[in-house]
């Protein structure tokens, strides 16, 4: 089967297993060999849950179904990168999902802010609306900064939560974890977000 065919078929089956289900990792480690009907099973078992992390992301129907399909073609380009050693299959296959969710939205705002260019750039930008432009930026500056710090499981917690939207129930469910460890993810996380940027400033 050619996993591309089969990744495009139209959107993500909605009925993929969420509980116990089958070997993520050894399917990655697998389609990093050129195996195709382990690349289709992979897609069957976490389609859905990936095309909801994008939709949470995108928030369009229509965009989250092909961000949903780069990304599984990303996934069977780069499977041989997939270290289990380093993280879960599925937190590996949704950090790959929320970065192309994320670099689509980038794009969509960058041509509509070409499109805007030639309006904004003949209008008087008031000196507080710059500062406070300015201000927004560092301040993303220091987050993005910030977010290096954390573990590996303490960003992926606080990435689903806070960029993606989800409770902490959906993140726990969508990192495999009970409820209480995902909750003490994104706790210890923030705890530490907040003390790296109050020593950055």
């Amino acid at each position: 089967m050619d996993p591309g065919v089969h990744a495009s078929a139209g959107a993500p089956h909605v009925g993929a297993p969420a509980g116990a289900g089958p070997d993520l990792a050894a399917l990655l480690q697998r389609s990093a060999r050129g195996d195709r009907a382990a690349f289709a099973a992979l897609y069957d078992a976490t389609a859905a849950r990936v095309h909801g992390l994008v939709l949470r992301v995108v928030r369009d129907p229509t965009q989250a179904e092909e961000v949903t399909q780069e990304v599984f073609l990303e996934i069977w380009r780069t499977a041989s990168r997939f270290d289990p050693e380093r993280g879960s299959a599925v937190s590996w296959l949704l950090t790959i999902g929320h970065r192309k969710a994320v670099d689509r939205v980038r794009s969509a705002e960058a041509a509509s802010r070409r499109e805007s260019t030639y309006h904004h750039r003949n209008q008087t930008v008031a000196h507080d609306t710059t500062a406070d432009a300015a201000q927004a930026s560092l301040e993303a500056r220091r987050v993005r900064t910030a977010l290096t710090q954390l573990t590996e499981v303490q960003r992926e917690a606080i990435e689903l939560a806070y960029f993606g939207g989800y409770t902490h129930t959906e993140v726990a469910a969508l990192l495999d974890l009970p409820v209480g460890t995902a909750k003490t993810r994104i706790r210890d996380g923030l705890i530490r977000l907040r003390d790296t940027i109050g020593v950055g400033r």
